[in-house]
């Protein structure tokens, strides 16, 4: 009986390491990449759409991302979203594509990159521990009605908890490749 809560909040835990992973690819480190523009809002054709729906986003060089709208007429709507933005990035329109060079990062920008990644896996920490908990009361509500018996209950709590465990430790070993990154100069 358990184990079917256990196994149910399992894809609830995958979803919460996947926006953690999305979140902080979203993080600029210094290094180009088309996932920190891919997501912007663009207003275009009299609605808004995202960027990587518009246009062909590329990285041909380790700090340098370009953006190749497949309709030229967008391409000042494309520059004015992404100066907007808040990852203070600077586009420069050259012909029908955009080039947008990353610069390297300061030491402090670095340390405010840092309480960001912390922040982000703390709310993530935060969601796996709300899975757990709500699971173990189901586990405890079982034990209650008599479905299963006590030793059953502490038996669920000890496979639980090394789930969870198992889950920390993955949200644990992304903030460290994410920190090594952000250090890495």
């Amino acid at each position: 009986m358990y184990k079917e809560i256990i196994n149910s909040i399992k894809p609830d835990l995958d979803k919460t390491v996947d926006f953690l992973k999305s979140e902080l690819n979203k993080l600029r480190v210094g290094r180009a990449s088309p996932i920190m523009v891919e997501d912007i809002e663009i207003e275009c054709y009299g609605q808004k759409m995202p960027l990587k729906q518009l246009a062909n986003i590329s990285t041909p060089q380790p700090r340098l991302i370009t953006i190749q709208p497949w309709d030229r007429s967008i391409l000042e709507n494309i520059e004015k979203e992404i100066a907007k933005s808040s990852l203070g990035l600077a586009p420069i329109v050259d012909g029908n594509l955009i080039r947008i060079n990353i610069p390297s990062l300061s030491e402090e920008r670095r340390k405010e990159l840092i309480k960001i990644l912390n922040e982000k896996t703390e709310e993530a920490r935060i969601s796996v521990r709300h899975y757990r908990e709500d699971a173990w009361k189901k586990i405890q509500e079982l034990e209650r009605t008599g479905e299963i018996r006590e030793d059953d209950k502490f038996r669920g709590k000890d496979e639980l908890q090394k789930v969870i465990d198992n889950y920390n430790s993955k949200i644990e070993e992304i903030e460290k490749k994410k920190e090594e990154e952000i250090m890495t100069v």
